[in-house]
């Protein structure tokens, strides 16, 4: 068993939270964490009850990446959707080299595809190699974007007008999509030594929908007509603008657009569900409709009756 594990990203944030999750799970299984925090507040304090140390630090900053490295052999990273993605992997991969780190779990972007769909998804592929040239034992996890994301991006307009205002184009494009709980679970795995012979990256892909078929997944679960609506890429932004950073905004911007039109389909090259999570976690990924039902409220609800799951 390592010393104690560095977990990134530990508070969580307002979508994915993977560090969180990942915190959770080490905690639950009975190994020592220390949760690399940016700030202490009423997250961290819970971090601290849970039985992590705690330490408060900055990725940005080599002084502190440096601390919270000492004496660690395994660690979890991942950064916001923000800007500073390369200067803190080549911070944390320089500390970890240092330190002797023997294991980072890099929680990085799809790759499936050839050509980088977004600057922030380039950004992602540069920073792999940057830990590969570390030489720390790294293992990258290519994630889709998450199930959260998707909640994020519609619960209030679902709530309140029963509608998806997004530029997704007429309905038909395919979104490749996972659960952020299990890309932690499969995280949580390889930390402790799970994967016997694992790779050095490993693609996460859980669902491939239609934009239509996540609007008919969703409608189904809350049991109400729920409609999607088109929207132009400028009018999202401007929806967008006051509640998400420039590096973001751009991101998905750019997402979107590459969804829409790049004219891939279901399980072909780059679009295909993997088997990665069932297979390393001995568990079967939860689905979109799974998820839908467990966060129905934060949509409304379900009205008219129970889900049909749930009957």
């Amino acid at each position: 068993m390592p010393k104690r594990i560095l977990v990134t990203g530990a508070a969580g944030g307002e979508q994915g939270s993977t560090g969180a999750h990942v915190v959770d799970l080490l905690i639950e299984r009975g190994f020592p964490v220390r949760a690399f925090v940016h700030k202490l507040d009423t997250r961290s304090d819970h971090l601290r009850d849970l039985g992590a140390e705690v330490v408060e630090g900055d990725l940005l900053n080599p002084a502190s990446v440096g601390h919270a490295m000492k004496d660690i052999s395994v660690a979890y990273f991942t950064y916001p959707v923000a800007d500073g993605l390369l200067e803190a992997t080549t911070i944390f991969a320089l500390a970890a080299r240092e330190a002797s780190t023997e294991l980072v779990v890099n929680l990085s972007q799809l790759q499936s595809i050839q050509e980088a769909p977004t600057f922030r998804n380039l950004q992602h592929r540069l920073a792999d190699r940057i830990f590969d040239w570390a030489q720390v034992g790294a293992i990258h996890l290519h994630a889709p974007p998450f199930y959260e994301n998707v909640r994020k991006l519609v619960a209030k307009s679902v709530a309140e007008q029963n509608t998806i205002f997004l530029p997704w184009g007429p309905g038909d494009a395919v979104i490749p999509l996972v659960g952020a709980e299990d890309v932690a679970r499969l995280a949580t795995r390889l930390l402790t030594g799970g994967a016997a012979g694992r790779q050095r990256a490993y693609e996460l892909i859980a669902e491939v929908p239609s934009v239509n078929e996540i609007t008919n997944t969703l409608g189904r679960v809350l049991r109400r007509p729920i409609r999607y609506v088109e929207i132009t890429d400028e009018q999202w932004a401007q929806a967008v603008a006051a509640h998400m950073n420039f590096h973001a905004l751009d991101h998905l911007s750019h997402l979107w657009r590459f969804f829409r039109t790049c004219g891939i389909g279901k399980g072909e090259s780059g679009f295909r569900i993997t088997e990665t999570i069932r297979n390393l976690t001995g568990r079967d990924p939860q689905t979109l409709e799974q998820f839908f039902e467990k966060y129905a409220a934060e949509f409304g609800g379900v009205r008219g009756g129970v889900s049909a799951r749930s009957a």
